[in-house]
């Protein structure tokens, strides 16, 4: 789709900083042992009065005005987030709602951690057949299905939301290719075991605490580890460039250690690798957008410079996309 551009990006993140001696307290862990194992140094958390969908209104918000359109413009809203205001309706029509995006087509994609990647490729899709403008938004809240005592996953969590406006232009960051792959098979490593139609959200549920999130870390630091390299490397041949093509590296921010591993098992000479998680934590399907608009509002692109953009995480999953500034 060489006619449809990345036309302006944007990124909202929760007013209230949470530093690693408050989430690790109820944790039994302090600062020095969550930065030494995960690079992260604080994160944002919602307030109360605060849902996915008005994280995701306030990135969007942002993203439109840095495209230079406006809401009714919109065909499609497509929101990626695991943590939805509600199972449903779609967390998208409430943001269509918080907008005044009059007439968009409104829906959600849950790809959990790969959500934003999935979502990019839907969009792409819809705009193939009916043309117009597409709102992209990775959102997530996961403070709210977080167990406060498992220092394996609530240390690694924040909230937030990025935004994507997508077009027709000549001028803006082309996506020049996009891969999606998903492994069923291991997809116990990363779920919320209640709250769906497998196993209700009862009494029963609650107290067994099944309505948090959980990980199995080794399990899934060693599919990273194995996948990504991989995937990445096929996807760069099936993209037509080399690895000394690429100036630019947006990961999901999962974990900082991590990511060290992942980007020297990448082999990109000439990249740099983003970061946002010092600061914001692995906010879930905001990571990527958040990061990107993150790097784009701070100059770090020049025009022709190629992104490799990967996301990964429950389902198991993983997305890539090449983007050309």
């Amino acid at each position: 789709m060489s006619d449809v551009r990345i036309l302006g990006t944007g990124s909202y993140v929760p007013d209230r900083v949470v530093s690693n001696d408050e989430v690790g307290a109820a944790a039994g862990v302090d600062d020095a042992w969550i930065t030494g194992k995960t690079a992260i140094r604080e994160r944002r958390w919602a307030a109360d009065d605060q849902a996915t969908s008005d994280l995701a209104a306030a990135a969007a918000r942002a993203a439109l005005e840095s495209a230079g359109i406006t809401a009714d413009q919109l065909a499609v809203i497509v929101v990626a987030t695991s943590t939805p205001d509600r199972p449903q309706p779609p967390t998208a029509v409430y943001v269509q709602q918080h907008l005044g995006a009059i007439g968009a087509a409104a829906f959600d994609v849950n790809a959990v951690c790969s959500g934003m990647v999935f979502s990019l490729s839907a969009a792409e899709g819809v705009l193939a057949r009916s043309g117009g403008h597409a709102l992209v938004i990775g959102a997530d809240v996961y403070s709210r299905i977080l167990n406060r005592a498992d220092r394996k996953t609530v240390v690694l969590f924040g909230d937030g939301a990025g935004a994507l406006v997508l077009g027709p232009a000549q001028e803006g960051a082309r996506v020049r290719h996009i891969a999606l792959h998903s492994f069923g098979e291991l997809s116990g490593l990363i779920e919320v075991p209640a709250g769906g139609s497998r196993l209700p959200l009862d009494q029963d549920a609650v107290e067994a605490g099944l309505q948090y999130f959980a990980m199995d870390g080794r399990a899934v630091r060693r599919f990273v580890e194995d996948h990504l390299p991989r995937l990445a490397k096929q996807f760069l041949h099936e993209a037509g460039v080399v690895p000394d093509d690429i100036s630019h590296f947006v990961p999901h921010q999962a974990n900082g250690v991590l990511l060290d591993s992942v980007f020297a098992g990448l082999a990109l000479p000439r990249a740099t690798m983003h970061w946002t998680l010092t600061h914001y934590a692995n906010t879930g399907a905001a990571s990527v957008p958040i990061t990107l608009d993150t790097a784009a509002r701070a100059g770090a692109f020049r025009p022709g410079d190629l992104i490799l953009v990967a996301g990964f995480g429950g389902g198991m999953a993983a997305g890539f996309a090449l983007i050309e500034w």
